[in-house]
């Protein structure tokens, strides 16, 4: 479902899901208050909201629709934090460019495919509430400037710090099958080892120098690590 009150932004917003594999625009809308009282007669699995728009905004059409997931796109970078407090999958700046909604959409495919098992969860970071996947984290690890926050390491050599969390709070979210703590100030995705000894982990990771990011393996959770392994 798409909502967006400018005309050649809703066009060009259909355009770009058409040509996305395995999306499909069930319909799209220019005003706030039809899109409302459309929503009941309609089957549709995600909403991508413009933010600014006369009578509703897009974030009070988000607060409407809980139960749905939502991307916004808008012009203003002002809205980020209270997008993400809507748990919004994701926030794109207009213009759009297609690479970086062509991701949004990837990650709206995972979280609303993710019925049997849950693919990801909400977190607060450094730049706002954001929605990580977990198949997106490689391995996270204890902030230098504040241990009670941790710094967390996606895939493309992206990181974001999450704020004010614990070891024990983060591995009670994330599956427990794919993740482990290894150290007292790591915690590694299991799809991230490529080698190990008795006391140390070699990733498939590499720092900006290009050399092989490795962690200790502590005697606390080697056996844990092992089996799970």
């Amino acid at each position: 479902m798409l909502l967006d009150d400018e005309l050649p932004g809703l066009t060009y917003l259909r355009m770009l899901c058409e040509q996305i594999p395995n999306v499909e625009v069930v319909k799209a809308f220019n005003d706030s208050e039809k899109f409302i009282e459309a929503l009941p007669e309609l089957d549709y699995n995600l909403c991508i909201l413009d933010i600014e728009m006369p009578k509703l905004s897009g974030l009070q059409v988000a607060k409407l629709i809980k139960d749905k997931p939502v991307i916004f796109t808008t012009a203003y970078k002002d809205y980020a934090a209270e997008a993400f407090d809507l748990n919004a999958i994701d926030y794109v700046q207009k213009p759009l460019q297609k690479e970086r909604f062509e991701r949004a959409i990837a990650k709206a495919i995972k979280v609303i495919g993710s019925d049997k098992e849950k693919q990801y969860a909400q977190f607060n970071t450094d730049k706002g509430k954001a929605v990580l996947l977990f198949d997106e984290i490689m391995y996270i690890t204890s902030s230098e400037t504040d241990k009670r926050d941790k710094v967390v390491y996606l895939e493309n050599e992206q990181r974001l710090t999450l704020k004010n969390i614990n070891y024990e709070q983060l591995l009670s979210i994330l599956p427990f099958n794919k993740f482990c703590r290894v150290n007292k100030k790591d915690v590694i995705a299991l799809k991230t080892v490529q080698f190990y000894s008795h006391e140390e982990i070699s990733t498939k990771l590499f720092t900006k120098n290009k050399e092989v990011i490795k962690l200790a393996l502590n005697d606390t959770y080697r056996a844990e690590f092992k089996s799970k392994l």
